[in-house]
Formats: structure tokens, C-alpha cells, sequence
């Protein structure tokens, strides 16, 4: 209400010095319509400055102030060499007209042109350039990112944006324990990478306010940074691929690290629990994966010698299929 009322006191202000002062000799009445016209430009640029981001507003003033200087250097060049008048102010028109207009379209359309950090990495060697790799929250909660970036295997600058932070924080302050403690994981998880001297990790200030959805808001923040994102998140998985990004995920590299099994093989497995099905044990292996073994039922809590049978590719992982012929592993 009180931004409504200050509006409106712009408006009548510029109005009434109109109609007082006209300007360009005008008479009173245009004057105010003037001064009408001019406030109601003022209030439509300041709804969308509050709209827009402060990095596209930044960007986009640096970028036509950085237009303005380079017209006039190059008005005043041209200046001195044209000997026509005419021809020469025209030119510095020209000039000063053009570049704060290209300016003002690349501070907009590419901010990160113009960030101190994108100007300073222009000018390293291509070595020290950085490839970012952006870490979702179920990535970070997950935890095994913590044990791939010990290995070596990750390259590159791991960002987290703001907005993966601000969930989060707000998962480990949830009233609901389990959800508490997987947000409290997360934390300690995020400080582990930043200790560790193999990767490097920074914080994003990047943000689409006009964007809900965390999930895309990270795309728009991968595409905005050309980025990889980093996810065990299936959905998200799926929809960033749609749309051209480049995904990392945990499962499927897991799953790729998983032995393969043949048909014909003999594995040596625990049998931990009854299956499903008569006679039919079940035992897992040190990655997780489920063996179902027939003729196994009476064997469990035994370490057994069984033959693998079948092996069945899920979308959450491998099963194998074995059947136990009878030799106990002592």
C-alpha cells in the first residue's frame, strides 16, 4: 500500500511540474501531459527493475556504460579523420548510439560476460579454466559424492546454488526426525567436500526468482553456467536430458562399477534371508545387489557355492538368479 501511495505522489509531482514548467515552450496543460507521460515511464522501468535480478541489472548498466565509452573513443577518432562536419557528427551519433545499445543487449542476454570472474578467467591460461558441475540436494543428502570426489574422479568446480542450500537447510530443520537428520547429513556432507584439497567448491548467488521449481531452477542455472548437474534424482535425470544438459548420476555410475556376472559362473554368497518363492534364499552382495538362490532356503545364515543362472537388469539395479547345488563353504 505505502509503495501504491508513493507511486501515485511521483505521478502528481511530475504532473503538477509540468503543467507549472512546461517544458520545450510548451503550453501548460501539455506540459503536464508531459509530466504525466514521464512519471508513468519512471513507475513501469522501476516494476521491472524490482522484477529483474540485481546481477541482470548490474551486467546490463556496466555493459552500456562500457558502450558509451567505446563510442566516444571511437566518435573521437573518427572525429579527427573525417573533415567533413557534417559526415564527422554523424558518425560520433552513430557511435554513441550503437555501442551502448549492443552494451545494454549483452549485459542482458549474456551477464556472465561481464562478471568480474568471467573477465578475469578470459584473461588465465586455458588450463586454469573451470568446468562446473552443479550438486542437487538428493545428491548432497545421498552422501556418496563425499566418497567419489575422495577418489580423484571428479573434476572441475563443484557449485552449489543458493537455492540448494536454502532447501537444504530447510530439510534439516523439518519437525519430522528422519527428514531432520538426512538434512543434517547433507550439511556435514557439504562440509566434507569443502575440506577436501581434491575438489574445489563454491557457492552460487545465481537465482531465478520467476522460477518455483528447485529442480528448474538448477536446469536454468546449468544452462546459464554450462554446467553438468550432479543427481541420483531420476525425474530430474530425465527432464535435463530433454533439455540438453549434461547429467552425472550416482545410480548409474554405481551400477556401472557393479562386477558382471555370466551365466555358468560360480559366486560364493551369504544367505541371509528366505525368498519369495519355496526353497529360495536370498543374499546380497558388498555393492547391494540382490541374489536370489533356489534350492538355498535351508542354507541361510551359511556361506554357500552357488551357480548363477540368469541375470535381470532393473531400473534400480542388477538381481542375479543362482541356484545352490548343495557344497557348503566352510
Amino acid at each position: 500500500m505505502g509503495l501504491i501511495i508513493f507511486r501515485l505522489i511521483i505521478v502528481v509531482l511530475l504532473t503538477i511540474a509540468g503543467y507549472f514548467y512546461p517544458p520545450f515552450t510548451l503550453s501548460a496543460k501539455s506540459g503536464a501531459l508531459v509530466g504525466l507521460v514521464l512519471a508513468s515511464l519512471i513507475i513501469l522501468l522501476e516494476i521491472k527493475v524490482r522484477k529483474a535480478q540485481f546481477r541482470i541489472i548490474w551486467t546490463a548498466s556496466v555493459g552500456t556504460l562500457l558502450g558509451v565509452i567505446i563510442g566516444w573513443l571511437l566518435g573521437s577518432i573518427y572525429h579527427n579523420v573525417v573533415k567533413t562536419s557534417s559526415m564527422s557528427s554523424f558518425i560520433r551519433i552513430f557511435f554513441l548510439v550503437t555501442f551502448p545499445y549492443l552494451g545494454f543487449l549483452l549485459g542482458i542476454k549474456k551477464p556472465e560476460w561481464l562478471e568480474p570472474a568471467f573477465l578475469v578467467n578470459f584473461f588465465k591460461s586455458k588450463s586454469e579454466e573451470y568446468t562446473y558441475k552443479l550438486l542437487d540436494t538428493s545428491v548432497i543428502i545421498d552422501g556418496r559424492i563425499a566418497e567419489v570426489c575422495d577418489t580423484g574422479f571428479i573434476e572441475g568446480v563443484l557449485a552449489v546454488p543458493q537455492f540448494v542450500l536454502k532447501e537444504l537447510q530447510l530439510v534439516a530443520d523439518s519437525p519430522d526426525p528422519l527428514k531432520r537428520q538426512r538434512g543434517r547429513r547433507g550439511l556435514e556432507v557439504l562440509d566434507r567436500l569443502q575440506k577436501n584439497s581434491k575438489v574445489k567448491v563454491v557457492i552460487s548467488d545465481l537465482d531465478f526468482p520467476e522460477v518455483k521449481d528447485v529442480d528448474s531452477k538448477l536446469i536454468e542455472c546449468a544452462k546459464n553456467l554450462k554446467a553438468k548437474i550432479i543427481t541420483n534424482d531420476f525425474n530430474l535425470n530425465r527432464v535435463a536430458k530433454l533439455q540438453g544438459i549434461e547429467v552425472l548420476n550416482i545410480n548409474e555410475l554405481a551400477n556401472a562399477l557393479k562386477p558382471i556376472v555370466l551365466p555358468g559362473e560360480t559366486m560364493r554368497v551369504f544367505i541371509l534371508k528366505e525368498g519369495k518363492e519355496k526353497d529360495q534364499g536370498v543374499a546380497y552382495l558388498d555393492d547391494g545387489t540382490m541374489v536370489v538362490v533356489d534350492n538355498a532356503r535351508r542354507m541361510i545364515g551359511q556361506t554357500v557355492d552357488i551357480t548363477v543362472t540368469s541375470v535381470l537388469q532393473t531400473t534400480v539395479g542388477k538381481m542375479i538368479f543362482g541356484r545352490y547345488n548343495g557344497e557348503l563353504h566352510s
